[in-house]
């Protein structure tokens, strides 16, 4: 690292000195290159164009990496994700993600051309992410009571804002494309994190305490089908009023019923489960803590803890609304993949459920 940092001055350092005694140059570091160490000119453009290859990869993997922890910490939604590798979970493929890299990319080739061009908008969107990087790690440090790290980031933080206003003028000049992008991605998360909240306020969702009052009435009465149903929910206090339509209006009832939550942990990783038997008769949960940056295998999981399900419910949302906003909320929903695919559970046994909600 302290090599590599080392290595990089002196490469700036050798352009700035090049630049000063050659102020026309267009291309700085090739024509550097070129002039001093013409033998090394091909070895060091195929070089280039090795390390070009690698930095596109870098960055295509961290965009995956990123996502999906958008996607688990649900502040984005969930996307179609496909396992790479048989033995390294974290080994992912996002075809969504990937397709719109390329979309992005050659946008990008049509508007600039030129990789001059690009370096407005380029040098905006870096400087803009070490300021806000800066100040996250600035927030964290303090609420941690580190307070001689958070110094030394706040004393960090002001040179990349520095660095950040300086890079203002570039706006105009193909800077405003960074700005843009930003906003786009930006908007799309407010507007998809304020419908998920706006939809769980509008969700009939039941106490535990009535639902099990009706639950144990039902199951009383009725007759059961055999095997085990699971049912999702994210919180365990308040049953969605999807598992209330199947078990109060349509009296579907099965001998074994276990409510699966899984719960994203502060902890980037770690899998722990537990399931508790006996709430009442014929009920279970089963509950899973999963730390933010794991892949798993949910299927697996519930095999693991000897749950053999005959039918997974889930819940459908089909919003109908007027705002234009929240109908943007409602495509996202609608092309994004369900819970049940995210998880790749098997396509036999799932029922969905539709609820309709006006927003």
């Amino acid at each position: 690292m302290a090599i590599g940092i080392f290595a990089l001055v002196l490469n700036y350092l050798g352009q700035g000195a090049f630049l000063i005694r050659n102020p026309g140059s267009k291309n700085i570091l090739f024509e550097m290159i070129n002039q001093q160490a013409q033998i090394l000119f091909i070895p060091f453009l195929i070089l280039s164009i090795m390390a070009t290859i690698i930095a596109s990869q870098a960055m295509i993997s961290g965009v995956f990496s990123i996502v999906y922890q958008g996607i688990t910490t649900r502040i984005m939604p969930m996307l179609k994700i496909d396992y790479t590798s048989g033995e390294f979970k974290s080994q992912i493929y996002i075809s969504a993600v990937n397709w719109m890299l390329l979309i992005s990319v050659l946008l990008m080739i049509l508007e600039f051309q030129e990789s001059s061009k690009l370096a407005a908008a380029y040098g905006l969107a870096v400087t803009g992410t070490m300021s806000i990087t800066g100040m996250m790690m600035t927030s964290i440090f303090y609420h941690k009571k580190q307070i001689l790290k958070a110094i030394i980031s706040l004393f960090i933080t002001f040179i990349d804002i520095t660095f950040l206003f300086s890079n203002t003028y570039k706006i105009p000049h193909g800077g405003y494309w960074s700005v843009v992008i930003a906003a786009v991605v930006f908007s799309l998360l407010v507007i998809y994190t304020s419908g998920q909240k706006r939809l769980y306020e509008l969700m009939e969702s039941m106490k535990i305490d009535n639902f099990l009052e009706k639950y144990n009435r039902i199951y009383a009465t009725e007759n059961k089908i055999s095997g085990t149903a699971l049912f999702f929910s994210r919180d365990l206090d308040k049953i969605p009023k999807y598992i209330s339509h199947v078990m109060f209006k349509n009296n579907i009832i099965y001998e074994n019923n276990i409510f699966v939550s899984i719960v994203k942990s502060e902890s980037p990783f770690g899998v722990e489960s537990s399931l508790t038997k006996g709430l009442t008769r014929g009920l279970s949960i089963f509950e899973i803590n999963v730390g933010y940056m794991e892949i798993i295998d949910l299927a697996r999981i519930l095999k693991d803890k000897s749950i053999y399900e005959k039918t997974i419910f889930y819940g459908i949302d089909d919003i109908f609304t007027s705002n234009i906003v929240w109908k943007v909320f409602s495509v996202i929903k609608k092309i994004s993949p369900s819970f049940v695919q995210f998880y790749k559970l098997p396509p036999e046994e799932l029922h969905g459920v539709m609820t309709r909600l006006e927003m």
